[in-house]
Protein backbone atom coordinates (compact mmCIF):
# COMPACT_ATOMS: atom_id res chain seq x y z
CA UNK A 1 0.00 0.00 0.00
CA UNK A 2 2.77 2.26 0.72
CA UNK A 3 4.38 1.62 -2.86
CA UNK A 4 1.18 2.64 -4.17
CA UNK A 5 1.03 5.97 -2.47
CA UNK A 6 4.59 7.17 -2.17
CA UNK A 7 4.27 8.71 -5.90
CA UNK A 8 1.24 10.55 -5.22
CA UNK A 9 2.75 11.44 -2.30
CA UNK A 10 5.78 12.65 -3.95
CA UNK A 11 4.56 14.52 -6.85
CA UNK A 12 3.30 17.75 -4.58
CA UNK A 13 6.93 18.03 -3.30
CA UNK A 14 8.31 17.88 -7.14
CA UNK A 15 5.97 20.52 -7.60
CA UNK A 16 7.04 22.42 -4.67
CA UNK A 17 10.64 21.88 -5.06
CA UNK A 18 10.52 23.07 -9.16
CA UNK A 19 8.84 26.08 -7.97
CA UNK A 20 11.11 27.36 -5.37
CA UNK A 21 14.34 26.93 -8.17
CA UNK A 22 12.24 28.63 -10.78
CA UNK A 23 13.37 25.91 -13.51
CA UNK A 24 10.67 24.37 -15.75
CA UNK A 25 13.21 21.24 -16.90
CA UNK A 26 13.24 20.43 -13.02
CA UNK A 27 9.65 19.88 -12.81
CA UNK A 28 9.13 17.23 -15.33
CA UNK A 29 12.98 15.92 -14.25
CA UNK A 30 11.99 15.82 -10.48
CA UNK A 31 8.36 14.35 -11.37
CA UNK A 32 9.84 11.68 -12.62
CA UNK A 33 12.12 10.63 -9.83
CA UNK A 34 9.15 10.48 -7.66
CA UNK A 35 7.23 7.43 -9.48
CA UNK A 36 9.85 5.98 -11.45
CA UNK A 37 11.29 3.62 -9.26
CA UNK A 38 8.23 2.54 -7.52
CA UNK A 39 6.60 1.63 -10.89
CA UNK A 40 9.93 -0.29 -12.11
CA UNK A 41 10.42 -1.86 -9.02
CA UNK A 42 6.51 -3.09 -9.35
CA UNK A 43 6.72 -4.22 -12.63
CA UNK A 44 10.30 -5.87 -11.98
CA UNK A 45 8.29 -8.02 -9.41
CA UNK A 46 5.58 -9.24 -11.93
CA UNK A 47 3.03 -6.42 -10.25
CA UNK A 48 2.28 -4.64 -13.45
CA UNK A 49 -1.49 -4.01 -12.49
CA UNK A 50 -0.37 -2.16 -9.11
CA UNK A 51 2.43 -0.63 -11.03
CA UNK A 52 -0.15 1.32 -13.26
CA UNK A 53 -2.53 2.03 -10.44
CA UNK A 54 0.69 3.59 -8.48
CA UNK A 55 1.79 6.05 -11.35
CA UNK A 56 -2.48 6.68 -11.91
CA UNK A 57 -2.60 7.81 -8.57
CA UNK A 58 0.76 10.06 -9.06
CA UNK A 59 -0.30 11.18 -12.30
CA UNK A 60 -3.48 12.57 -10.25
CA UNK A 61 -1.47 13.99 -7.75
CA UNK A 62 0.81 15.46 -10.25
CA UNK A 63 -1.76 17.42 -12.00
CA UNK A 64 -3.85 18.23 -9.12
CA UNK A 65 -0.94 20.00 -7.55
CA UNK A 66 0.13 21.94 -10.95
CA UNK A 67 -3.52 22.90 -10.92
CA UNK A 68 -3.73 24.03 -7.37
CA UNK A 69 -0.43 26.30 -8.31
CA UNK A 70 -1.50 27.84 -11.49
CA UNK A 71 -5.25 28.52 -10.09
CA UNK A 72 -3.33 30.65 -7.55
CA UNK A 73 -0.88 32.30 -9.02
CA UNK A 74 -0.93 31.76 -12.86
CA UNK A 75 2.21 34.16 -14.13
CA UNK A 76 4.60 31.66 -11.99
CA UNK A 77 2.95 28.42 -12.52
CA UNK A 78 3.31 29.83 -16.17
CA UNK A 79 7.09 30.15 -15.97
CA UNK A 80 7.20 26.59 -14.72
CA UNK A 81 5.09 24.57 -17.17
CA UNK A 82 6.77 23.84 -20.47
CA UNK A 83 4.25 24.63 -23.13
CA UNK A 84 1.90 26.19 -20.16
CA UNK A 85 1.18 29.66 -21.49
CA UNK A 86 1.11 28.18 -25.16
CA UNK A 87 -1.15 25.46 -24.49
CA UNK A 88 -3.27 27.95 -22.41
CA UNK A 89 -4.02 30.22 -25.33
CA UNK A 90 -4.84 27.85 -27.66
CA UNK A 91 -7.66 26.00 -25.17
CA UNK A 92 -9.06 29.52 -24.32
CA UNK A 93 -9.58 30.36 -27.88
CA UNK A 94 -10.65 27.13 -28.64
CA UNK A 95 -13.58 28.18 -25.34
CA UNK A 96 -14.80 31.32 -26.91
CA UNK A 97 -14.86 30.36 -30.38
CA UNK A 98 -15.47 26.78 -30.21
CA UNK A 99 -12.96 26.05 -33.08
CA UNK A 100 -9.58 25.07 -33.42
CA UNK A 101 -7.15 21.92 -33.06
CA UNK A 102 -9.03 20.74 -30.52
CA UNK A 103 -12.16 19.99 -32.16
CA UNK A 104 -10.37 19.79 -35.80
CA UNK A 105 -10.01 15.59 -36.36
CA UNK A 106 -7.41 17.04 -39.48
CA UNK A 107 -5.24 18.34 -36.48
CA UNK A 108 -5.27 16.33 -33.59
CA UNK A 109 -5.24 13.02 -34.82
CA UNK A 110 -1.53 14.10 -36.54
CA UNK A 111 -0.75 15.80 -33.20
CA UNK A 112 -1.78 12.50 -31.33
CA UNK A 113 0.00 10.42 -33.37
CA UNK A 114 3.11 12.01 -33.00
CA UNK A 115 3.18 12.18 -29.05
CA UNK A 116 1.99 8.65 -29.13
CA UNK A 117 5.02 7.31 -31.58
CA UNK A 118 7.41 9.91 -29.28
CA UNK A 119 5.92 8.32 -26.13
CA UNK A 120 6.07 4.31 -27.30
CA UNK A 121 9.86 5.27 -28.62
CA UNK A 122 11.34 6.85 -25.61
CA UNK A 123 9.36 3.92 -23.38
CA UNK A 124 10.81 1.53 -25.56
CA UNK A 125 14.34 2.73 -25.23
CA UNK A 126 14.21 3.78 -21.50
CA UNK A 127 12.06 1.44 -20.15
CA UNK A 128 9.79 4.34 -19.46
CA UNK A 129 11.91 6.14 -18.22
CA UNK A 130 11.87 8.95 -20.53
CA UNK A 131 8.21 7.92 -21.81
CA UNK A 132 7.04 9.01 -17.77
CA UNK A 133 9.19 12.75 -18.10
CA UNK A 134 7.41 13.16 -21.72
CA UNK A 135 3.95 12.06 -19.83
CA UNK A 136 4.76 14.61 -16.75
CA UNK A 137 5.35 17.23 -19.52
CA UNK A 138 1.94 16.96 -21.31
CA UNK A 139 0.26 16.54 -17.92
CA UNK A 140 2.11 19.62 -17.04
CA UNK A 141 0.67 21.78 -19.66
CA UNK A 142 -2.99 20.47 -19.66
CA UNK A 143 -2.96 20.63 -15.50
CA UNK A 144 -1.68 24.39 -16.04
CA UNK A 145 -4.26 25.54 -18.59
CA UNK A 146 -6.79 24.05 -16.13
CA UNK A 147 -5.50 26.16 -13.41
CA UNK A 148 -5.08 29.24 -15.27
CA UNK A 149 -8.81 28.70 -16.88
CA UNK A 150 -10.14 28.38 -12.67
CA UNK A 151 -8.29 31.84 -12.16
CA UNK A 152 -10.13 33.50 -14.83
CA UNK A 153 -12.61 33.67 -12.02
CA UNK A 154 -15.76 32.59 -14.44
CA UNK A 155 -16.69 29.76 -12.90
CA UNK A 156 -13.85 28.31 -11.33
CA UNK A 157 -15.71 25.24 -10.25
CA UNK A 158 -16.80 24.45 -13.53
CA UNK A 159 -13.14 24.47 -14.57
CA UNK A 160 -11.74 22.44 -11.83
CA UNK A 161 -14.32 20.10 -11.98
CA UNK A 162 -14.30 20.13 -15.84
CA UNK A 163 -11.50 21.64 -17.34
CA UNK A 164 -9.80 17.72 -17.76
CA UNK A 165 -12.48 16.52 -20.15
CA UNK A 166 -12.94 12.96 -20.17
CA UNK A 167 -11.21 12.06 -23.48
CA UNK A 168 -7.91 13.82 -21.94
CA UNK A 169 -8.30 11.56 -18.73
CA UNK A 170 -8.88 8.38 -20.91
CA UNK A 171 -6.17 9.56 -22.92
CA UNK A 172 -3.80 9.70 -19.69
CA UNK A 173 -4.63 5.90 -18.87
CA UNK A 174 -4.03 4.44 -21.89
CA UNK A 175 -0.59 6.39 -21.84
CA UNK A 176 -0.11 5.20 -18.58
CA UNK A 177 -0.85 1.31 -19.37
CA UNK A 178 1.17 1.10 -22.67
CA UNK A 179 4.20 2.92 -20.74
CA UNK A 180 3.88 0.38 -17.97
CA UNK A 181 3.78 -2.59 -20.98
CA UNK A 182 6.72 -0.69 -22.74
CA UNK A 183 9.24 -0.86 -19.80
CA UNK A 184 9.47 -4.71 -19.30
CA UNK A 185 12.25 -5.17 -22.19
CA UNK A 186 14.70 -3.23 -21.04
CA UNK A 187 14.04 -3.48 -16.81
CA UNK A 188 14.66 -7.33 -17.69
CA UNK A 189 17.71 -6.32 -19.48
CA UNK A 190 19.11 -4.24 -16.53
CA UNK A 191 18.07 -7.09 -14.26
CA UNK A 192 19.25 -9.57 -16.28
CA UNK A 193 16.48 -11.89 -16.09
CA UNK A 194 13.02 -12.21 -17.18
CA UNK A 195 10.71 -10.42 -16.10
CA UNK A 196 7.16 -11.90 -15.49
CA UNK A 197 3.99 -9.95 -16.90
CA UNK A 198 1.10 -11.68 -16.29
CA UNK A 199 -1.37 -10.90 -19.47
CA UNK A 200 1.21 -8.90 -21.04
CA UNK A 201 -0.67 -8.81 -24.53
CA UNK A 202 -4.08 -7.85 -22.76
CA UNK A 203 -2.25 -4.37 -21.82
CA UNK A 204 -1.10 -3.63 -25.02
CA UNK A 205 -5.04 -4.45 -26.09
CA UNK A 206 -6.39 -2.30 -23.47
CA UNK A 207 -4.19 0.48 -24.52
CA UNK A 208 -5.14 0.69 -28.17
CA UNK A 209 -8.67 0.54 -26.51
CA UNK A 210 -8.14 3.46 -24.49
CA UNK A 211 -6.23 5.77 -26.93
CA UNK A 212 -9.25 4.91 -29.30
CA UNK A 213 -12.08 5.65 -27.15
CA UNK A 214 -9.82 9.04 -26.79
CA UNK A 215 -10.23 10.13 -30.50
CA UNK A 216 -13.99 8.69 -30.54
CA UNK A 217 -14.99 10.38 -27.40
CA UNK A 218 -12.70 13.88 -28.71
CA UNK A 219 -14.58 13.60 -32.02
CA UNK A 220 -17.99 13.77 -30.38
CA UNK A 221 -17.80 15.79 -27.48
CA UNK A 222 -14.78 18.23 -28.08
CA UNK A 223 -17.32 20.58 -30.54
CA UNK A 224 -19.74 21.15 -27.04
CA UNK A 225 -16.95 20.96 -24.41
CA UNK A 226 -16.24 24.81 -25.12
CA UNK A 227 -19.82 25.85 -24.72
CA UNK A 228 -19.62 24.10 -21.45
CA UNK A 229 -16.88 25.26 -20.16
CA UNK A 230 -17.11 28.86 -22.04
CA UNK A 231 -19.18 30.64 -18.83
CA UNK A 232 -15.50 29.88 -17.03
CA UNK A 233 -13.95 33.24 -19.10
CA UNK A 234 -17.01 35.06 -18.09
CA UNK A 235 -18.90 34.68 -21.72
CA UNK A 236 -22.79 33.15 -21.72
Amino acid sequence: MIALLLPAILAPAAVLAASFAGSSLLLPALASVAVYPVMAHLVSVGRPGRAVLATLLWAASLSASIIALAARDPGRAGALVIHGPAYRDEMFSFIRSGMGPESDPRRYIPQHLVHLLGFAALSALSGSLLGIAMGAVLIGFMSYYVGALAAAGGAPWTALLLGWPPYAIIRVVGYVVLGVALSRPILGRLLGRPIPFPRRKRFYIAALVLLLTDLSLKWMLAPFWSAILRPCLGQP
